[in-house]
């Protein structure tokens, strides 16, 4: 086994409900992302020629229109290095999921909750409380999605081993689930997740090396102003 890289790529920036937790809301890029993930996909292509790499030419992607978006503009700008590449959309890479709160806003999430008999009311900050998860059929914590997003990311590089073993391979998906799967796979410590955020359409990179081990390799993470409160 060799050393070899993946990208976690946010969605660039997109028609977001305002209000609303990201989560599954199935809106499109707006202008202003679309020219990030074309970005994206230049600032990746200097990554492989500079290094010599090979591209993995299956690419991976959540379900969200975003995140797919994303993907496909960033690919059509690779050149030739995007050539008979193919884009697989996995609910795996989605972000957390509020359950059948999904596309409401934080006002009406906190009112059903409120009215609900059966359940408590949410904690304050309940949102980015990476261990809480709402009562509602469905619903996850932001520690499950990111252990989600972690396991298939793990799976993926260690059945690639078995195959072509491309030197890079690239997952387009969300924030605050790349950020815990990052914790899950030892790249960042605990703390260090609140403070932390994704800038959208840049490409973070991370060595998986031969032993099995994983490290930040390129691109950097982007640090959350104290009034800053991410929905994505």
């Amino acid at each position: 086994m060799t050393d070899r890289y993946v990208a976690f790529i946010r969605h660039g920036a997109y028609h977001q409900k305002p209000g609303c937790p990201s989560a599954l809301q199935p809106y499109p890029l707006t202008d202003e992302g679309m020219q990030q993930a074309a970005a994206c996909g230049l600032e990746l292509a200097d990554f492989v020629q500079e290094n010599g790499w090979t591209l993995d030419p299956q690419v991976h992607s959540s379900l969200q229109l975003r995140a797919w978006q994303t993907a496909k503009v960033a690919l059509g700008n690779l050149g030739g290095l995007g050539q008979g590449a193919s884009i697989t959309q996995v609910p795996d890479l989605s972000e957390r999921s509020v359950g059948s709160a999904a596309n409401l806003t934080l006002t009406e999430i906190e009112t059903v909750l409120r009215e609900d008999p059966r359940v408590d009311a949410p904690p304050r900050g309940w949102k980015s409380d990476s261990d809480y998860r709402l009562p509602l059929h469905g619903a996850e914590s932001l520690m499950e999605a990111g252990t989600r997003v972690a396991q298939y990311i793990q799976r993926i590089m260690d059945e690639t081993e078995t195959g072509s073993n491309p030197d890079l391979t690239l997952f387009f998906g969300h924030g605050a689930s790349f950020r815990h799967a990052a914790f899950k796979l030892g790249l960042l410590a605990r703390e260090e997740i609140p403070r932390l955020s994704m800038f959208h359409a840049k490409p973070l990179l991370f060595r998986y090396s031969a032993q099995g081990t994983w490290s930040h390799y390129a691109g950097d993470w982007k640090h959350r102003k104290r009034s800053e409160n991410e929905v994505d």
